[in-house]
């Protein structure tokens, strides 16, 4: 059954707070990337480029996981998900690394783009959500 995310996740997604995100190395370990997230209803978008180690790990193993730190209050909690990728895709993924680029930098285009880097659209379902403290 899929993770329902409360109104603080829902605020930490919608503001300009960094996620971090967990996956799975060929090894076991872990191997942990900071990046931007945006949520469509209560699945969770994150855009990575084809090739880089968390977009081999989640193809290989769709098990993550997400901490978000309220960068306004870091001392006041942070919610922490357990998801699974439930899509992997190019389609609208220009758009939406351009998307998110307004977000949190405020311009219109994605200003690290390389050249024949191929952008990924990432969905997670949620499982679990945790806030902390509880």
């Amino acid at each position: 059954m899929a993770g329902k995310l409360n109104e603080k996740a829902k605020q930490l997604i919608g503001s300009k707070a960094f996620a971090t995100l967990s996956t799975v190395d060929p090894d076991g370990g872990p191997q942990v990337s900071p990046l931007w997230i945006d949520m469509d209803g209560d699945d969770l978008l994150v855009n990575t480029a084809r090739g880089r180690t968390k977009a081999r790990n989640i193809e290989r193993d769709p098990r993550v996981g997400i901490c978000i730190v309220d960068p306004q209050n870091p001392y006041a909690g942070c919610v922490a998900l357990r998801g699974t990728v439930v899509d992997i895709t190019t389609d609208g993924a220009d758009e939406h690394i351009d998307h998110l680029a307004s977000k949190y930098l405020g311009v219109e285009t994605y200003p690290n783009r390389q050249a024949g880097e191929v952008r990924l659209k990432v969905r997670i379902r949620v499982d679990r959500v945790a806030m902390q403290p509880e």
